[in-house]
């Protein structure tokens, strides 16, 4: 059994838990308005210029990075037009969105790559 050298959170109401140290902070790197924001983008976009709809998580089955770099591109260059105050496509925020959910889905396939090259050796 692995023991730790950190001390126990010891709370007022006599309730103990493990340290905190090491542990990922998801509450502290994330930001609830911002993901919302980026909530509220991803469902502007469900919808197709055909008119038909995609799942939000459509992305996630695998889009090829060559395209997410191409349109991250493009959403940096309005959020540039926007920062010296001209005019782009869809506003800031919609820049900014456009640019998170383009890295977002660029790591994630890198992520997938990196994942199935572990996998090949075992």
């Amino acid at each position: 059994m692995k023991t730790s050298k950190l001390a126990l959170q010891k709370f007022k109401t006599g309730a103990v838990r493990n340290p905190i140290a090491g542990k990922l902070d998801y509450e502290g790197v994330i930001n609830p308005i911002v993901l919302k924001s980026y909530a509220e983008y991803m469902m502007k976009h469900v919808r197709l210029e055909d008119g038909s709809s995609r799942s939000t998580d459509d992305w996630q089955k695998g889009i090829p990075k060559d395209s997410y770099m191409k349109s991250l591109l493009r959403h940096v260059i309005d959020l540039w037009l926007e920062h010296r105050n001209y005019k782009s496509r869809d506003g800031i925020k919609d820049a900014l969105n456009g640019i998170i959910f383009n890295s977002m889905g660029y790591l994630l396939e890198l992520l997938k790559e990196e994942s199935n090259a572990h996998d090949v050796g075992t």
